[in-house]
């Protein structure tokens, strides 16, 4: 290959010889079309899909696309001003709506078991001239670890996703339900909730479950279990740990996979934080974590000298995570609906603190069992994050902890009156103290924070505007 690939030194020796394996798959398998993705700002994928007979080509020099695409917010709505002055990021690379190169990852290579004959990659994003783009979140979190690695440590995480599956009763596609966004569709319940963990509910949905369960392991994602969780149509997937970024890929994937699979069997999939159900409950994304020594693979959390609590690596991290956790929340916690989900008593934390084992503790640490297993479950993320910055967050704010030298607070037995500073309470405040956290900014740097932040102000500002039900209802006949 003597593309723009190989031109720009993009690929590792594994992607060239996993590009030159693909190929030659793609053709044995009969597959029709590949799409092409990247995640963007928030997490969702957008790309473009390809005839399979042009897959070559876009091996070898990539796949260009718009460049307005990272600077669109929830809604879809471009919010830099591209056509003239201050387009956000550099004005050179993005004025006029510009492209950038999706250079395709042939290690991502999956084949959709929903989509007959359609394989799919992951894409990292260069401009023109070979340079990487600057603010795309999967090169940011490949930084982060990169800055771990540095220190002889490598990240290991698992996930634990909640998320509400619906029957899709009417997808509101009258012409007068288009817009940015359109009309959310209507749906049904699949359970009425409160039955935690009962396998009689359970079983209810377990014909879904199952198609789901087929396809992310056909996808090769490492799912442990499926469990019933505690709110109305509301259920919970648990996976294997895995280490540095590929975690935050299986999450790309896993929630793309869902809303997708469950769309063409007539449900629809909702990794919204606070759906506006009746008796709703939150979900949450718990993030369990923890370090291994690059040298030796040993668990770098373990305590083996007193055979259970944290090792001092251990809790120098734990101590940058608390002391980082307000300027990260708007990493973990995106959207303004995630800020809904910080309740007294809820099992989901409002202010930054740890426990041994507590479940209300925003740090749960569990170091009481196999040191293999020692680790600490950051409960303070919303399933709509983008994994790639909530990985990242977590790895910069424990680093920093390890780099200082730094000591945690004592633990809380009672986490919602323990004296802790409270977390944020909207996307607006988590806003303001990212943009204040020096952390923040020398991690993910000046560029991206600042660019962050036009977006998601944006977001916010629009919010603002707008007039809601709770507004009409508390105030149209009052006054």
């Amino acid at each position: 290959m003597t593309g723009f690939v190989q031109q720009h030194g993009l690929w590792s020796d594994e992607q060239r010889r996993a590009a030159n394996e693909l190929i030659a798959q793609v053709a044995k398998d009969e597959l029709t079309s590949i799409r092409l993705s990247f995640p963007d700002l928030h997490g969702l994928l957008r790309g473009k899909t390809l005839l399979a007979d042009a897959l070559s080509g876009a091996m070898e020099e990539g796949c260009s696309i718009t460049s307005t695409l990272l600077l669109k917010d929830t809604a879809h709505r471009t919010v830099a001003p591209i056509f003239s002055e201050g387009a956000g990021i550099d004005n050179r690379d993005l004025q006029g709506g510009a492209d950038v190169v999706m250079v395709p990852d042939p290690c991502t290579f999956r084949r959709l078991p929903w989509s007959p004959n359609t394989g799919w990659m992951l894409c990292d994003l260069y401009f023109a001239d070979g340079r990487p783009v600057e603010v795309s979140t999967r090169r940011i979190a490949r930084s982060a670890m990169s800055a771990l690695a540095v220190e002889g440590f490598e990240f290991v995480s698992g996930l634990e996703v909640e998320f509400h599956l619906t029957k899709l009763i009417d997808p509101r596609l009258s012409l007068e339900d288009s817009g940015q966004p359109g009309s959310p569709p209507s749906v049904s319940l699949l359970h009425q909730g409160y039955a935690y963990l009962t396998e009689q509910r359970f079983d209810s949905i377990e014909p879904l479950l199952d198609i789901l369960r087929r396809d992310c392991l056909s996808l090769g994602l490492p799912l442990h279990s499926m469990e019933l969780e505690f709110g109305p149509s509301q259920c919970e997937f648990v996976f294997r740990p895995g280490k540095g970024i590929g975690p935050a890929d299986d999450m790309i994937v896993f929630r793309n996979a869902v809303k997708q699979i469950s769309r063409r069997q007539g449900y629809h999939a909702t990794f919204m934080c606070r759906p506006q159900f009746p008796n709703a409950m939150s979900s949450g994304w718990h993030l369990h974590q923890s370090l291994v020594h690059r040298d030796s693979a040993q668990n770098a959390f373990a305590n083996p000298a007193e055979g259970r609590g944290l090792s001092s690596v251990g809790r120098q991290f734990l101590a940058g995570l608390l002391a980082g956790a307000g300027g990260a929340t708007a990493f973990t916690t995106p959207t303004i609906n995630g800020y809904k989900r910080y309740r007294a008593n809820s099992l989901a934390p409002d202010r930054i603190a740890w426990g041994e084992d507590n479940r209300g503790a925003m740090l749960r640490v569990l170091a009481r069992g196999p040191a293999a297993a020692t680790r600490i479950e950051n409960r303070v993320g919303e399933p709509a994050a983008n994994p790639y910055l909530y990985l990242a967050s977590q790895v910069i704010t424990g680093l920093s902890g390890i780099v200082q030298k730094r000591s945690p607070p004592p633990s809380v037995d009672m986490p919602y009156e323990a004296m802790a500073e409270p977390l944020p309470t909207s996307l607006e405040a988590a806003l303001r103290l990212l943009d204040a956290s020096q952390l923040m900014r020398d991690g993910f740097g000046d560029a991206f924070v600042d660019y962050f932040l036009m977006v998601k102000r944006a977001e916010v500002a629009r919010y603002n505007s707008t007039v809601t039900d709770w507004e009409q209802r508390e105030y149209f006949d009052l006054f």
